[in-house]
């Protein structure tokens, strides 16, 4: 594992961030922190369209949130990193909080 220091880091923590900045990303990343899901398991847990919920995990698989492995003839989905899991977890836990 490589380690950054100094604007390295933060610059990484900016894009992963801003990766995580739509609130159907944060959805989908809760989701994934349960285990592996196809799109269509997506879809059906967060009522959303599948184009939508497919260009959301094009932008997580770019930033490296998340990674897909062909299942047969479904891709299922799971979290690079469990520390992103805790990350999004503790922000939605802390916007409940806030309110």
């Amino acid at each position: 594992m490589t380690t950054t220091t100094g604007y390295e880091a933060y610059e990484g923590a900016g894009e992963l961030l801003r990766a995580l900045s739509a609130p159907i990303r944060v959805a989908i990343v809760t989701e994934l922190a349960d285990g592996e899901r196809c799109v269509h398991e997506l879809v059906d847990k967060l009522g959303a369209p599948q184009p939508l919920v497919s260009q959301h995990l094009r932008v997580l698989r770019g930033a490296g949130v998340v990674r897909g492995a062909r299942r047969g003839r479904e891709i299922a989905y799971t979290l690079v990193d469990e520390h992103i899991a805790h990350i999004v977890a503790d922000a939605v836990s802390h916007a409940r909080e806030a309110r």
